[in-house]
């Protein structure tokens, strides 16, 4: 069965649930620590899918985030992100993002953002980097896509001033999103 098709001269995935990777997915981000140093962390574990519909703007994506499995390899670091400085994931255990449209022109997808029980939109750049076989059978529909969040728009406002200028926490958090995807076969069981 082919995974891809031609629409307006331009590969893309055939119709379907593309169910995310986890293994082969990157839900990461960034912020800047005392103004000039990235810190890079990603979320570990999460359930997602793209839903390609036949007419490609009516396609969508859902994703459903464990808040608990952030992670940024610094295990202080890690709980005060997870405190109710941050994340409150006592209160908030689950990040959410549920597409409203998809721009094909413009390559945006936007979206409802919940985090910490407060939901704004958000406008991602993606981009479709194509199929390509898996070693072990089938194939993966690969995407990537980015934003830039202010933080206090969802009340992720915790901050220090630095007596140098500037925060010791950036104000903004870029989301950098690597996706691999498999199309879900009606009547199969999702792969391992």
């Amino acid at each position: 069965m082919a995974s891809t098709r031609i629409v307006d001269g331009r590969e893309v995935p055939v119709a379907g649930k593309w169910v995310f990777d986890h293994d082969h997915t990157v839900l990461g981000f960034v912020a800047r620590h005392m103004v000039f140093t990235k810190v890079r962390g990603r979320f570990n574990e999460f359930e997602g899918a793209i839903h390609i519909a036949e007419r490609l703007e009516e396609s969508s994506v859902e994703l459903e985030i464990e808040a608990s499995s952030l992670t940024t390899e610094v295990a202080d670091r890690d709980a005060h992100l997870k405190s109710a400085d941050f994340l409150e994931l006592e209160a908030h255990p689950k990040i959410t993002f549920h597409s409203t449209a998809v721009d094909l022109k413009a390559m945006t997808l936007t979206g409802d953002l919940t985090i910490r029980g407060v939901t704004h939109p958000v406008t991602l750049d993606f981009t479709y980097e194509g199929n390509v076989p898996y070693p072990w059978g089938g194939e993966r529909a690969m995407f990537r896509a980015q934003t830039e969040l202010a933080r206090e728009d969802w009340n992720v406002s915790w901050n220090v001033a630095l007596e140098t200028g500037g925060w010791l926490v950036s104000k903004t958090v870029e989301l950098e999103i690597e996706a691999q995807a498999t199309l879900l076969v009606e009547g199969s069981e999702e792969e391992e």
